[in-house]
């Protein structure tokens, strides 16, 4: 070897890792976070305009009704303001002003229907129930789902495989209330399994002792099934689609051709198949405060869905634009956390950081 020269793939010289790149993650962290924070102020300012500016206000209403009536305009103001708990009759630019200012201080305000109970504490009541039911409802699909996906991509072209992908795109294209009315058809009308309507049977108080705990898995099994068997088509669908784009890469040719074990080149697929498969799973994460409208109104359990429908049908402003605000904050949230993640599951994204 001449003097002077290094082995081959060796550096001449060491790479050292500076503080400029802990400095550049920092800043990057810095900047989701900003960006979090203005998107959240534009999606509670929309929200708010838009939820005023549906048709119909029940405070507006109930006031020109008692004025109809023969009362005063101070008498019934002060009879609205006692039954809903304040008066919209300030300018619209104030009450956005307020809004913001009760935001800042994590204060939703109060809801129109349900008198003297808080917009916070009604959310807090409902959002366990739609938690366990949209949760166990997304990993069962997407579990499920992308090992079938898997197993239709690998056997594609058999039987088999062609057997799962029709399944899959069966369930895929039935709507979430179509499947809830069958299986409540089925399981509750016709054999009586499982029971119909609230999260837990009557007389029950919640908390974590075997009675609640049960009665809680019985009630939510029925849901549960139509979420994950309406999820599970997509999941599938994605995976199978993912997995056979990755099967035509060069790399897996490569890996093949080199004799590496099949264990080996499996790992391969998998982590670069899950990578968009990564993205719709934090989002649909994000989406689960939301609920399922169609699921738990079919069912009539009481979780966040419900809520919303409710509020929408008496124009409880205050509970809406909690509702919209928690479930817009919880996709953002989990968007800006499958950004961070992708750092670390994906090479090539660190690399350009």
């Amino acid at each position: 070897m001449a003097d002077g020269q290094a082995p081959i793939g060796v550096p001449l010289t060491p790479v050292k890792q500076g503080r400029g790149s802990y400095v550049g993650l920092v800043q990057i962290i810095g900047l989701k976070i900003v960006g979090v924070v203005v998107m959240i102020l534009l999606v509670a300012s929309f929200t708010f305009f838009l939820v005023r500016l549906l048709p119909g206000d029940p405070v507006k209403q109930a006031y020109e009704q008692l004025i109809m009536q023969g009362a005063s305009p101070e008498q019934a103001a002060r009879q609205v303001e006692v039954l809903y708990g304040f008066v919209s009759n300030e300018p619209l630019y104030l009450q956005y002003v307020h809004y913001l200012w009760r935001l800042l201080h994590f204060d939703l305000g109060e809801s129109i229907s349900y008198a003297g109970l808080s917009v916070s504490h009604l959310v807090a009541s409902a959002a366990p129930f739609t938690i366990v039911l949209v949760l166990t409802g997304i990993m069962a699909s997407f579990l499920f789902g992308v090992a079938l996906g898997v197993l239709a991509a690998m056997r594609r072209g058999t039987k088999l495989g062609d057997f799962i992908s029709i399944t899959g795109s069966m369930l895929h294209g039935i709507p979430q209330f179509v499947m809830a009315l069958l299986l409540l058809y089925v399981f509750s009308t016709l054999l009586e399994l499982f029971p119909y309507g609230a999260p837990y049977s009557a007389g029950l108080q919640p908390g974590l002792y075997p009675a609640f705990i049960g009665s809680l898995l019985w009630h939510g099994t029925l849901p549960v099934v139509t979420y994950a068997l309406s999820s599970y088509g997509g999941w599938l669908l994605a995976t199978k689609s993912s997995v056979v784009s990755v099967l035509g890469d060069d790399f897996i040719m490569a890996a093949e051709l080199r004799g590496l074990k099949r264990g080996t080149v499996m790992r391969y697929i998998a982590r670069n198949a899950m990578l968009p498969l990564f993205t719709i799973l934090t989002l649909s994460i994000g989406f689960m405060f939301g609920g399922s409208l169609f699921i738990e109104s079919t069912f009539n359990y009481q979780g966040l869905g419900t809520l919303l429908l409710s509020a929408i049908g008496v124009r409880d402003y205050p509970l809406m634009s909690g509702s919209f605000l928690l479930i817009s904050v919880a996709v953002i949230v989990a968007n800006a956390i499958s950004d961070a993640m992708y750092v670390f599951i994906d090479p090539r994204v660190r690399r350009s950081s």
